[in-house]
């Protein structure tokens, strides 16, 4: 009997659950641009960007090709890590410590309606923690990284024109 009302409990339990996950991006530090692009899409032009601005994507990851695998269905979701050797070598001699956000990622999420929307934490947000420590001169760097990745996303939305 107690298993049953345990069962039952937890049942209601996961149908008070919202299904749809919270979409609101923090107000700061992040860029936050919709796109008319499909998901597939738009990995690829951001891929083409990336190349395009002389950085590398390093690293990519996202749930949604492995939750598949399970039998889940998620949005596509991919995480893509872009950076490049020479901003890690002034990083370095600047702060060790700084070197943990590096590579510094796009995120690039599906919508409801078949777009994907393509966001980024600025570098200069990013690395703004370890300033006081390394000095102005990692300041400037940070925001020499934002204004590539502003280009990476600026190519990206010239390609729905």
């Amino acid at each position: 009997m107690t298993r049953r009302i345990l069962s039952t409990w937890l049942l209601a339990l996961m149908l008070a659950v919202p299904a749809v996950a919270d979409t609101r991006w923090p107000d700061q530090g992040w860029q936050v641009t919709p796109t008319s692009l499909a998901y597939d899409e738009l990995l690829e032009v951001l891929r083409e960007a990336v190349e395009a601005e002389g950085m590398f994507v390093v690293t990519e990851a996202g749930p949604t090709e492995a939750a598949a695998n399970r039998g889940v269905t998620l949005p596509g979701n991919r995480v893509v890590g872009v950076f490049r050797n020479d901003y890690a070598v002034r990083i370095l001699r600047l702060s060790v410590p700084a070197m943990i956000e590096a590579p510094m990622r796009f995120y690039v999420t599906e919508n409801d309606d078949g777009s994907a929307t393509l966001s980024w934490k600025t570098p200069s947000h990013l690395l703004d923690p370890y300033v006081d420590e390394a000095g102005e001169e990692l300041g400037a760097i940070a925001r020499d990284l934002d204004a590539l990745f502003d280009a990476i996303a600026q190519r990206v939305t010239e390609t729905m024109k």
